[in-house]
């Protein structure tokens, strides 16, 4: 019998395999990874620092740990170089790997800025552990960050390392924090609450150059100011990675094009997670991936199932200004309601016959979450 081939072991890789073993405890699994293939929350390492948090202490498990509670064979450090769809395998160089179904669980890249500058190779990012340890790496007897990004990721980082004592300088082209998903009110309380924590902000300009300079590395602005630092962090995005789908011949548009079903233009491939586009959705988030995971196990396991989402709302792990959002659909027709009561507020976004379509809730009106979710539409009914 061929395996179910799953390539990658981040969070939708692991889920969707623990998920398919719950109901397939015998079917043949096979578990690709271009690294190390330790199990680890992919979250966690935006605010693992001030935690003091090392790569061993966030990795729950071992690629042989994991292949055990999973009745699984894992690849770890394994590359693989092609998919061969007429022939349902993959290949590893002069290898090949025959299969039963393929999943795709490949994530996604950081975006890289187009920028100038003889130390734009010292821009770093964190995507998975190996990142993670390269950045704790340069962070040490360093003082001042300079992060890149004022979304989710580099409002998160910016309140952890703020809280392990580090000088912290943002940049964004927006005018607020969460520019693309808040209104300003709850733009600006979360840019103050960092703010009182000593991190400072530069909205309106974006990054053109970083150059070496005797007091650190210098980043250029696109208004003639600059700002230097020890360390500069990009966190402006992730880009789904598409490229082994494509070169197969796989339906490509921002992400891996699939049905409800995570089916691929390959009905044999299947995509999960961050590098996934479903009906026009790329949600590089865990309740979509994990909802996607157990829906895809069924299809793998001989019930096909539809993926359908709930109301998501995301709880945005910067505590010095608790913060749930749930963003309104793209092209939602409405206007946000903004409630400021005490240390709480409440921006809701609704349509114009009332009826609630997102909200951002910030500081004590972060409790409300539960109860305003039950409002909101599904995402993907």
């Amino acid at each position: 019998m061929k395996p179910i081939v799953i390539i990658g072991t981040g969070l939708a890789g692991y889920t969707v395999a623990r998920e398919f073993r719950k109901l397939a405890p015998d079917v043949p699994l096979l578990l690709v990874s271009a690294d190390a293939a330790d199990f680890y929350s992919k979250p966690m390492l935006s605010n693992a620092f001030a935690q003091g948090k090392s790569v061993a202490s966030l990795a729950n498990a071992s690629a042989e740990q994991m292949a055990l509670q999973l009745h699984a064979e894992i690849l770890a450090h394994t590359q693989i170089i092609a998919i061969d769809s007429s022939n349902k395998c993959v290949r590893l160089g002069d290898r090949e790997l025959p299969y039963e179904k393929l999943v795709l669980a490949l994530g996604a890249d950081p975006i890289r800025l187009s920028l100038q500058g003889d130390a734009v190779d010292h821009i770093l990012s964190v995507n998975d552990l190996y990142d993670y340890a390269k950045f704790r790496s340069a962070l040490e007897g360093k003082r001042h960050v300079a992060i890149l990004g004022a979304g989710l990721i580099g409002c998160e980082f910016a309140n952890d390392l703020a809280n392990g004592g580090y000088k912290v300088s943002v940049i964004d082209i927006a005018t607020h924090p969460l520019g693309r998903l808040v209104p300003e009110a709850v733009g600006e309380k979360l840019r103050g609450a960092l703010g009182n924590l000593g991190i400072h902000w530069h909205f309106g300009v974006s990054a053109s150059t970083v150059d070496k300079t005797m007091d650190g590395l210098r980043i250029g602005f696109d208004d003639g100011s600059h700002v230097v630092a020890d360390v500069v962090l990009s966190a402006v995005g992730l880009r789904p990675r598409t490229q082994l789908a494509m070169t197969a011949g796989l339906n490509v548009n921002r992400g891996i094009v699939t049905d409800r079903q995570l089916a691929t233009s390959d009905t044999n491939i299947y995509a999960l997670g961050d590098c996934a586009e479903i009906d026009g959705l790329v949600l590089p988030y865990v309740m979509p991936l994990m909802h996607g995971a157990r829906a895809l196990a069924k299809t793998l396991a001989g019930a096909a199932t539809p993926i359908s989402y709930p109301a998501m709302p995301v709880v945005v792990k910067t505590p010095a200004c608790p913060l749930v959002i749930s963003p309104p659909a793209v092209n939602s027709v409405g206007a946000w309601d903004i409630q400021v009561e005490g240390e709480g507020i409440h921006a809701l976004f609704k349509a114009d016959d009332g009826a609630l379509l997102g909200f951002a809730l910030a500081g004590t009106a972060s409790a409300e979450k539960q109860r305003l979710t039950k409002q909101l539409p599904p995402v993907l009914p």
